[in-house]
């Protein structure tokens, strides 16, 4: 019934009109699904730069993303309705056309803009272990002395505490509940720190 209400009777419209919602009809589909697996966690986004994805796996930043998956499909869902609705205003068949791909650019210049906004959110609650050089922490297992072993730290670092793998330099074993502080990270996972007053 709603299908019915939506869509016209095909042989009352042209062949232009008609080109328009065979686009619009399988785009929005399509851009629905996604949306509801992007809402529910599902990754349903495919680059067309490959390259993206080893900057992601790589740590770096996440680039601004203009052609995607997601963008592709948000184009032809606004540009196909955009259309239908200057063909309904009266507009000619290259000024549809015209306004229509500026509506979809426009769509996807916004799609673009809130999934690297999105991303840049997510990126800040990722630990960056060199934030903690510096910071004092307490012991939460003990460290060995010169390297011996791995201990275990708690430390507040961007803005939440964190229990991390630590060693030391110190010539003595580091106790439980001691203050240290971080000198430097060691093969990106592990806090190398001294004992605070030494």
């Amino acid at each position: 019934m709603l299908l019915n209400s939506i869509l016209p009777n095909w042989s009352e419209i042209g062949v232009f009109e008609q080109v328009f919602w065979a686009i619009t009809v399988p785009a929005t589909v399509i851009f629905l699904l996604l949306l509801i697996l992007t809402v529910f966690g599902g990754d349903a986004d495919t680059d067309v730069n490959t390259d993206v994805d080893a900057d992601i796996a790589d740590g770096d930043s996440i680039p601004f993303q203009f052609i995607s998956l997601k963008n592709i499909v948000a184009f032809f869902t606004v540009f196909g309705w955009s259309g239908i609705g200057f063909i309904n205003l009266g507009f000619d068949p290259l000024n549809v056309i015209v306004f229509a791909t500026i509506c979809g650019l426009l769509m996807m210049f916004l799609m673009a803009s809130l999934f690297y906004f999105m991303s840049k959110l997510a990126e800040s609650g990722t630990l960056k272990m060199q934030n903690a050089i510096g910071r004092l922490g307490e012991v939460y297992l003990v460290i060995p002395a010169k390297r011996g072993g791995i201990g275990k730290v708690q430390l507040n670092v961007q803005g939440s505490v964190r229990t991390l793998d630590a060693i030391t330099d110190d010539p003595e074993t580091i106790p439980t509940s001691s203050i240290i502080v971080v000198q430097n990270v060691i093969d990106d996972h592990i806090l190398l720190v001294k004992k605070q007053g030494n």
